[in-house]
């Protein structure tokens, strides 16, 4: 079974609770047996695949399979064409340069966010969808930060070609179908 997850702002990408009242996974009514694949940090919001498959782990986080993650991140500050190219180039984060990615500019139509995020009256925002084949820690917060664009929201979109449904509210899942499922494992 492999299920597609829109995971809401402040939700842990784990069942159980570290600290008492942290909201998890566990308040979302998934099926016995199933886990996360990958993580999406407290902060961040979108796309969570889960299931009860153990191999899909692997098959889907280890960057020599290549499969894209696309991510929406609203940034603090103008996002120009030369931080966009250092971007993709690869910046160092954790003493070690990140793999090619792709990233440009969008103009989203993405309701706000509850809470919302900060904002600062004399400071733009902008709004980027960068793909990576990589998932390290942080990865898109520190990538940003490390050309002076701090990450405001982070929204992943998209796994390979699966594409989280419109149609699928923060807090809501569902279960991928087999076509769907090709989407995200390639085959």
């Amino acid at each position: 079974m492999l299920l597609a997850f829109n995971k809401p702002y402040g939700v842990l990408s784990q069942f159980t609770e570290e600290v008492a009242g942290q909201r998890t996974l566990a308040l979302f009514g998934f099926p016995e047996r199933v886990y996360p694949i990958g993580r999406l940090d407290a902060d961040s919001e979108g796309l969570l695949l889960l299931s009860d498959e153990p191999g899909l782990n692997t098959r889907l986080l280890d960057p020599k399979h290549a499969h894209w993650r696309r991510y929406r991140v609203q940034v603090e500050g103008l996002a120009e064409d030369h931080r966009l190219r250092t971007l993709e180039s690869g910046v160092v984060i954790q003493g070690k340069k990140t793999l090619p990615a792709r990233a440009r500019t969008i103009s989203p139509d993405i309701p706000p966010r509850d809470p919302p995020i900060r904002d600062r009256k004399n400071i733009p925002t902008s709004w980027l969808e960068i793909e990576l084949r990589e998932g390290r820690n942080r990865q898109v917060r520190r990538m940003t930060a490390a050309v002076a664009l701090p990450t405001l929201r982070l929204i992943r979109v998209a796994i390979g070609g699966y594409h989280l449904p419109e149609s699928l509210e923060p807090g809501q899942w569902i279960e991928i179908s087999p076509s769907d499922r090709s989407l995200i494992l390639g085959h």
